[in-house]
């Protein structure tokens, strides 16, 4: 498709909002080697696509400006690289593009191969879209670094997931729920509903004291805490961490990784450890089963139109939203 254009959402300057946002013809991008391009079926936007924009991960991201933002993508392969053995065209597919360079609010897409999964007709575009950074982020911390078994077979486990509102929490609380824990989890108030059916053994309104205390309601102590929401003091967490406990921190801060550093030097039993996502294809293709069984769903928030992204990015940016948000060509 070399000189061919397409319609895309880019902006050329970090700092600024959702008006900064243009909707564009660009060229269509052509794949490399290791490289499958996709016809993009439905994008989901992240918190981290805001934050990226705001400039608060420069210099590493973005790598370059003008930035196509998106990394987590559903569509149709129409061509792939020399070296591409895994899909081809005509494939349905679900991908996770790199934080770097981004590219997935557009018509076409390019993705690694190695990080394109196939999609089942079972799963919609808007559903596999929403799979790939939060997902793979709830399974990491969970599987990876908590050790969660998710067939059940581990012992009893009481885990909390802070401010379950958002789409890791969502994941988080699902597959916790297939490993048999306890699950508290702390959300919005409007959201307590919402955290309850996706099987929340208990959910506390995180603006009331024993939400912002993390207190559970039955004085469980917790041996696992999946940390999704905003920076919290030690000194909030301890005392209802169980002798082991472990909080995960899906969003860590320099104070998270002082934090991290002290107790490891110090060999306390109880640590505070921060997650940076690490992207498996095998992860990413068993989360795509598991919502085609419907053991996961993937929540969607909202839907918007890709030729007029203003208010998809607005309300991402609100950050007030339970589940994802998708955009469609």
């Amino acid at each position: 498709m070399a000189g061919k254009l397409m319609h895309a959402v880019h902006y050329t300057n970090c700092g600024g909002g959702p008006s900064d946002l243009k909707y564009v013809e660009v060229p269509v991008p052509t794949p490399k080697k290791d490289e499958v391009l996709i016809k993009v079926e439905a994008a989901s936007l992240s918190p981290i696509d805001w934050v990226i924009q705001q400039g608060g991960l420069k210099p590493m991201f973005p790598r370059e400006l003008p930035q196509i933002p998106g990394t987590d993508v559903a569509g149709e392969v129409v061509d792939v690289g020399s070296g591409v053995k895994n899909v081809k065209a005509g494939d349905k597919v679900i991908a996770m593009l790199g934080f770097a360079n981004g590219g997935g609010l557009a018509e076409f897409a390019v993705a690694k191969a190695n990080l394109t999964v196939i999609r089942p007709l079972e799963v919609s575009a808007a559903e596999g879209a929403g799979i790939p950074s939060a997902g793979l982020m709830a399974h990491q911390a969970l599987t990876d670094s908590a050790g969660l078994k998710l067939d059940g077979t581990g012992k009893p486990t009481n885990i909390l997931i802070t401010n379950a509102s958002e789409s890791v929490g969502n994941y988080a609380i699902q597959l916790a729920k297939l490993g048999n824990a306890h699950v508290t989890t702390t959300c919005a108030p409007e959201h307590i509903d919402l955290a309850k059916s996706l099987g929340a053994d208990e959910v506390v309104d995180q603006t009331t004291l024993d939400g912002q205390a993390l207190k559970s309601p039955s004085s469980k102590k917790y041996d696992i805490v999946i940390h999704c929401g905003e920076p919290t003091s030690w000194s909030t967490f301890e005392p209802h961490l169980a002798s082991n406990g472990k909080i995960f921190d899906v969003k860590p801060t320099p104070s998270s990784i002082k934090a991290y550093a002290l107790k490891k030097l110090t060999f306390s039993k109880k640590q505070l450890i921060p997650i940076l996502l690490s992207c498996k294809a095998e992860n990413m293709d068993f989360l795509v089963k598991l919502v085609k069984e419907g053991k996961v769903k993937t929540v969607i928030d909202s839907n918007y139109s890709l030729s007029n992204p203003e208010d998809a990015w607005a309300k991402n940016a609100e950050n007030k939203t339970f589940g994802k948000i998708i955009l469609e060509p």
